[in-house]
């Protein structure tokens, strides 16, 4: 199953970094590849969400992309993990983890996924892998930048 693995160092506190990375729905500000994020349900004290999101692939004539995600969020350990309930991708998991590091945070993101398609060739698959590698990054970069700019 396809892996993909990238961390960035943010010049911001740890629960600062943290705090934005769980503001989910505002992630199409700084993804554009990314239409919308919608929670659908966030528990009392906000360690569980469960979110539906609409990807675009340009690259396919805007063709969009959904599925909805649970997100465990542990405050103590400042990390994610979140797993695919339903969606146009087979199978997607992952986490993400906040370190304090050199007076800031380093954000580490890991993301495993699933998307076979019969008869999808070599070229689309590659295509989709670097979508997600983009996405994984713009992620990274987004909490970055509002968290170093706020």
């Amino acid at each position: 199953m396809p892996t993909i693995e990238h961390s960035i160092w943010i010049d911001a506190p740890v629960d600062k970094v943290y705090a934005i990375a769980k503001e989910v729905e505002r992630f199409p500000e700084v993804m554009p590849d990314l239409e919308s994020v919608k929670v659908l349900e966030r528990s009392e004290d906000g360690s569980r969400t469960v979110t539906e999101w609409t990807g675009l692939v340009r690259e396919f004539n805007n063709m969009r992309v959904k599925w909805t995600e649970e997100d465990v969020w542990n405050d103590a350990e400042h990390t994610c993990r979140f797993r695919l309930i339903k969606g146009d991708i087979q199978r997607m998991e992952g986490e993400w983890r906040f370190v304090e590091e050199e007076g800031g945070t380093r954000f580490y993101s890991r993301l495993e996924y699933d998307y076979n398609v019969p008869l999808l060739g070599a070229l689309v698959k590659n295509l989709i892998h670097k979508k997600l590698e983009e996405n994984v990054q713009m992620v990274l970069e987004g909490i970055r930048s509002r968290a170093e700019g706020a």
